[in-house]
């Protein structure tokens, strides 16, 4: 594929505009999108980083799902959509967690997201994952950091 993605990002003007998101994010057929699982606040040798500080754990997810995306060619400026999972039904904690999500650069575009309040995650003292879908980029076009 030798054309550069075409990603358009779309805030309707009939909803209550979101604060850092876009409603939508449509990509042209023929473009390559990687679906990432999970990325979850565990270092390289499976340690829980940041136990008990969502805050702390989603600066390690952020890290890791970069890492996911630049495993696959892609990049965080490149995300359409995610889903953050956080432990909690407070606000204040999920407004916490958004905000290391904001000052990530995945709302650079901005992306398309949802973001929940949930019981309990995977792994024993896990607060934060987020779940992504990227535009994986020309092979010939480097992805940004």
């Amino acid at each position: 594929m030798t054309a550069r993605a075409a990603i358009r990002r779309v805030t309707s003007p009939a909803l209550f505009p979101p604060p850092t998101y876009s409603h939508a994010s449509v990509v042209e057929a023929g473009t390559r999108l990687a679906f990432l699982a999970g990325s979850v606040p565990l270092d390289a040798d499976g340690n829980l980083v940041g136990e008990q500080d969502p805050v702390r754990q989603t600066e390690q997810v952020i890290a890791n799902l970069a890492e996911q995306l630049r495993a696959v060619g892609s990049d965080l400026a490149h995300v359409l959509s995610t889903d953050v999972y956080v432990v909690s039904a407070d606000t204040t904690v999920l407004s916490a967690v958004w905000d290391v999500v904001e000052a990530s650069g995945l709302s650079a575009g901005p992306h398309a997201s949802t973001l929940l309040g949930v019981a309990c995650l995977g792994y024993p003292g896990q607060l934060v994952e987020i779940t992504a879908t990227a535009v994986v980029p020309d092979a010939g076009r480097e992805p940004r950091s």
